[in-house]
């Protein structure tokens, strides 16, 4: 894959599930303000990966309510550029090619657990809401040669236990998380049994493909990062620097979600409120 590149590049990488909230408005907002700053390269990654819950008009509402907000972008699927297709849906071949890679290098294995038996396992603490640690199941399973495809099955990437993955991040500093099935997480998917690939391995490759020098997403992805950063390893692909943003809650604490319509940039917009308004609202000054 190459050096990434001296000059910035940043990304906006929201998924048409659901409508953007004034959480996305901030992280969006500090992710364009960080490009201008350093004279870089602004692009727009629609994660349109999930075929159930990605639909058009909320791809059609979240290019709308960004520009609304004034948010500006280089390079994405409604403007072209060097690096695209720019939507994750176009991106398949990209992603299969990252699979063989990984699973030639003994990286991943295929694993026939479902949810229900994570949960009921014994052994399987939650890691803290996106996944149960897995706990290595499947881990010894010999017939990886037998498939040419991933569908089928599930694929785990194999981490070492008590591997410490430790990064900088430039707004939250220094972060360490140790992997394993006993600790902060397990071996994690990078391919459904739906034939889907999983975040993890979509972002790192598209990332990767795009050239991106920095990652500004919101704090509840920093374990994911030290996810990632294992695949770009194994991937030989070359890590970006990374900008973790605090989360926006509601009135009770509760960090938001697509479900908090009332809190929706859509919704804000439609009773009257002012960009500049919903930007004050999301912590902006």
């Amino acid at each position: 894959m190459g050096k990434i590149p001296s000059s910035y590049r940043g990304r906006l990488a929201p998924s048409p599930t659901g409508l953007l909230h004034i959480g996305h408005a901030r992280t969006f907002w500090i992710a364009a303000q960080r490009a201008i700053a350093n004279q870089g390269i602004l692009i727009l990654r629609n994660e349109d990966l999930d075929p159930q819950r990605s639909r058009r008009e909320f791809a059609d509402a979240m290019f709308d309510d960004l520009h609304w907000l004034g948010i500006r972008w280089s390079e994405g699927p409604d403007c072209g550029g060097a690096y695209g297709p720019y939507s994750q849906s176009e991106r398949r071949a990209h992603y299969l090619e990252a699979w063989r890679r990984l699973r030639e290098g003994g990286f991943v294995y295929p694993c026939s657990c479902s949810r229900k038996d994570l949960a009921q396992a014994a052994s399987a603490p939650n890691d803290g809401g996106d996944e149960p640690v897995y706990p290595g199941t499947c881990r010894e399973r010999k017939d990886v040669g037998e498939f040419a495809e991933p569908a089928g099955v599930n694929w785990r990437f194999r981490v070492l236990d008590g591997e410490a993955i430790e990064f900088t991040d430039l707004n939250l500093g220094r972060q360490r998380y140790v992997a394993g099935k006993n600790f902060d997480f397990g071996d994690f998917l990078v391919w459904r049994r739906d034939d889907v690939p999983a975040y993890q391995l979509a972002v790192v490759v598209d990332d990767a493909a795009m050239r991106i020098t920095e990652v500004v997403r919101g704090a509840d992805l920093l374990k994911s990062t030290a996810r990632q950063l294992l695949l770009m390893r194994a991937l030989e692909y070359p890590a970006p620097e990374y900008f973790h943003c605090e989360l926006v809650r509601d009135a009770a604490g509760t960090r938001l979600a697509k479900r908090h319509d009332a809190l929706s940039i859509r919704h804000l917009r439609e009773s009257g409120m002012t960009a500049e308004k919903v930007l004050e609202m999301a912590g902006m000054p």
